[in-house]
């Protein structure tokens, strides 16, 4: 894998790029759609490509559960699994163990139960990295411990401590196949860990670095502060990923402190229960205004549903409980996001980042706040 940095937008720290793979080109900044079990709900790959979505996001945890990595590898990678050529990154699954109840978290690694057959398993750095070449990901995450909101520091700081230890390991579990090993940069809320524990990880020289543990609940204002303490300390001809997040909002606001790569289940998610984004905020097609509503749902879309069906359409659908409502509506919110991003690398190309953002949020919050 290899990053160029193309350049900075003039008046802040947001940055176009190009990531470059042996499966395909990733512009920068780039959002990534998320297929947990190696599939995206309720689409299609050939539908998730009409998006316009560049490269996707499963998870290690998941798929290690079922169907196991060992039929993925049999069967010729994740990519021939899934009918996906494009790049795939992998979580380690670090977050969703965190998210886990009854978990025992050791020095060397994770304790949990099977969700279903309620059998222990344990996972650490080197089962989590070898779990992630098994599946063949083109981008394979570090194993971490994501720290709950709110932490106490003395415990943040043990865990980010341990957080930098585990990523020796996988780093030292890799076999040269051509993966990239990206980092993640923890600490909780505080300044001086999130600045130790990137300095710690940038002597490793990694392809990539990561942010994580900024979804776990800290809100807008928390997210900012801590991405514009960590991003600086990340060295500049490498991607920086901001995992878990997010919210338009959250993106933009990320984009302008110097992250290139996103990821969230929210588009997809709140699809399916028929919320969906537009230039104008969100909007709820269960409510029976929309019942007689024969508008696209946003007019300057020109996503498949907003070509060919109105928000009656769409109400009715939700209203009569058919599959086709999630379909149509996860079509136009990945479509929503991905277009979002090809105007946020314009806007930075021609230095007018800020003015993009400012529109952008203007339209978009103020009429959430209506």
């Amino acid at each position: 894998m290899l990053f160029q940095l193309i350049k900075k937008d003039k008046h802040c720290a947001a940055r176009l790029g190009l990531i470059t793979t042996s499966r395909g080109e990733i512009p920068t900044p780039i959002f990534m759609p998320v297929a947990t079990h190696g599939a995206m709900k309720p689409l299609t790959p050939a539908q998730i490509e009409e998006t316009g979505a560049r490269i996707i996001l499963s998870n290690t945890y998941h798929l290690h559960l079922q169907p196991g990595e060992g039929l993925v590898k049999k069967a010729g990678g994740l990519h021939k699994f899934m009918s996906w050529d494009k790049p795939i990154l992998t979580d380690s699954g670090g977050f969703q163990v965190f998210s886990l109840p009854n978990k025992r978290i050791t020095e060397d690694g994770v304790f949990f139960k099977h969700e279903v057959t309620g059998e222990e398993i344990y996972l650490d750095p080197a089962s989590a990295t070898r779990i992630q070449q098994d599946l063949g990901a083109d981008i394979i995450m570090a194993f971490d411990e994501c720290i709950p909101y709110p932490c106490d520091k003395a415990y943040a700081e043990q865990s980010t401590k341990k957080t930098i230890r585990w990523l020796k390991e996988c780093r030292n579990a890799m076999t040269d196949n051509g993966q990239a090993l990206f980092g993640i940069v923890q600490g909780s809320v505080y300044e001086d860990l999130r600045a130790m524990c990137a300095r710690e990880m940038r002597k490793l020289d990694l392809p990539g670095y990561a942010i994580g543990g900024v979804s776990v609940g800290e809100g807008l204002e928390l997210l900012k502060k801590v991405v514009g303490w960590t991003a600086p300390h990340l060295p500049e001809n490498k991607p920086r990923y901001l995992m878990g997040v997010g919210l338009p909002e959250d993106i933009l606001e990320s984009v302008e402190r110097g992250v290139d790569m996103f990821d969230c289940v929210i588009p997809t998610r709140y699809a399916r229960s028929a919320t969906l984004f537009t230039r104008r905020g969100k909007i709820r097609l269960t409510n029976k205004n929309y019942k007689r509503d024969f508008f696209p749902i946003d007019p300057s879309c020109d996503c498949y549903t907003c070509r060919h069906f109105t928000r009656a359409y769409l109400h009715h659908l939700f209203v009569a409980n058919e599959v086709l409502s999630a379909i149509l509506s996860a079509l136009h919110n990945i479509h929503f996001y991905l277009t979002m991003m090809t105007e946020i690398r314009e806007a930075i190309a021609n230095d007018r980042f800020m003015e993009y953002k400012g529109a952008f949020l203007g339209e978009y919050l103020g009429n959430e706040r209506k």
